[in-house]
């Protein structure tokens, strides 16, 4: 089996999906951000220096969503129906919980949508706290379920 993004002299190609049929297509991404305990507590609190912190961090996830074919080169533009991105403050690990679901009727699958979603609620979320705390950690930004397309549907275990 060749590989589908490069082309018979090894240049790099964006695959052509114009012969595949529309099916409903659904991706969910989760990744998390770890802060001290303290940027938390003033998170919480709504004392953020640079304002509310999880509504931002939710508008450019579902930005970010919307552009990724523009960041990912050999992503296809497709008509996004619908991205939701949820942050929940976890202060068990003194983190930030984000997962994004991204969902759309198209040829090709939207896994890159829902990771993209993810990775710029975290860069946000680390670009509006990191005058109060530099030692941020983005992690484990990864696909947990995919429904639709030739390859079928996945569930990480």
């Amino acid at each position: 089996m060749g590989l589908s993004h490069v082309d018979e002299k090894g240049n790099a190609r964006m695959v052509d999906v114009s012969q595949k049929q529309h099916t409903e297509r659904t991706a969910i991404a989760t990744g998390r951000i770890r802060m001290k305990e303290s940027t938390i507590k003033m998170i919480l609190e709504g004392s953020m220096p640079k304002g509310d912190v999880i509504a931002t961090a939710r508008i450019a996830g579902i930005m970010g969503a919307k552009h990724t074919d523009k960041l990912i080169p050999m992503c296809h533009n497709l008509p996004l129906d619908g991205i939701k991105v949820s942050l929940d403050v976890n202060e068990q690990i003194n983190g930030i919980d984000i997962k994004a679901v991204a969902k759309c009727v198209w040829k090709t699958g939207v896994e890159m949508e829902a990771l993209t979603a993810v990775s710029i609620a975290a860069l946000t979320l680390y670009d509006m706290c990191k005058a109060v705390d530099k030692e941020m950690v983005i992690e484990d930004i990864m696909i947990v379920k995919k429904t639709g397309g030739k390859s079928g549907d996945y569930n990480r275990v």
